[in-house]
């Protein structure tokens, strides 16, 4: 069975979902983001995936102490992107309590320094964040266009073990109109030892099911919980038939 990991995306501090990377488009949903996390490890899941939006926007993580405060109170193995631009900066990351740490504007930026970190500390904790618009990878908290192709980046690191990639649809995201299917099926044939996590518009369990059913094997889940199109309960269902 495909592996939900739950969103849960920080400004501030507190619980929020911007709609197609837009700051100024922001929802409050949590003040306090170890609750949500409590209520996910209740019903069995596993995995976290917690993005420091003001980080990636002042390139630099800035709400580490939530990240200690969910790492120290619950067994979930946390995902943490947004900002990581240094060496000092990853370890903060991992220091905090991080099992994995997302990188995606470095990977473009400095790709010698995202090669280097994948070798220092192993493809299992270095994620490649690939977040596209308009066909292109997008960088500095989605706010930056490149010229890369998701394809591209994902080749340059091959030499180096990449195993994990997380792709963001970013003109899907937040939108609850369902994720681009053809794009992750294309990603995941296109490379079989990466396991490609689909992000961005999951609106249903059906979205779930029909990527379980494409070969996909992680899927990232944030606004259609906090909307009620998910419920803990679904998740919870699906969690126990998987």
């Amino acid at each position: 069975m495909i592996t939900i990991i739950p969103a849960i995306d920080l400004i501030g501090g507190e619980c929020v979902r911007l709609s197609q990377g837009d700051y100024d488009r922001k929802t409050t949903y949590f003040k306090d983001p170890l609750e949500v996390a409590l209520r996910y490890e209740a019903i069995g899941i596993r995995r976290l995936h917690l993005v420091d939006l003001d980080g990636a926007k002042t390139s630099a993580p800035v709400n580490l102490a939530v990240l200690r405060r969910i790492a120290e109170n619950t067994s979930l193995e946390v995902q943490y992107g947004g900002g990581i631009k240094s060496a000092d900066a990853l370890r903060a990351v991992f220091d905090n309590g991080a099992r994995r740490a997302i990188c995606g504007s470095i990977a473009v930026t400095e790709p010698e320094r995202m090669a280097a970190w994948l070798d220092e500390f192993g493809p299992a904790r270095i994620v490649l964040g690939a977040d596209a618009k308009n066909g292109r990878i997008a960088t500095h908290g989605w706010l930056q266009e490149s010229e890369l192709t998701i394809e591209q980046l994902v080749e340059k690191f091959l030499p180096q073990g990449l195993s994990q990639v997380i792709c963001t649809d970013i003109s899907k995201d937040g939108m609850l109109q369902g994720p681009t299917f053809d794009l992750y099926e294309k990603l995941q044939n296109s490379f079989p030892s990466v396991d490609i996590t689909v992000s961005g518009g999951i609106s249903s369990m059906d979205d779930i099911l029909r990527l379980d059913a494409m070969g996909l094997r992680s899927v990232i889940v944030g606004k259609a919980i906090y909307e009620g199109r998910i419920s803990l309960k679904d998740l919870e269902s699906c969690l126990q038939n998987g």
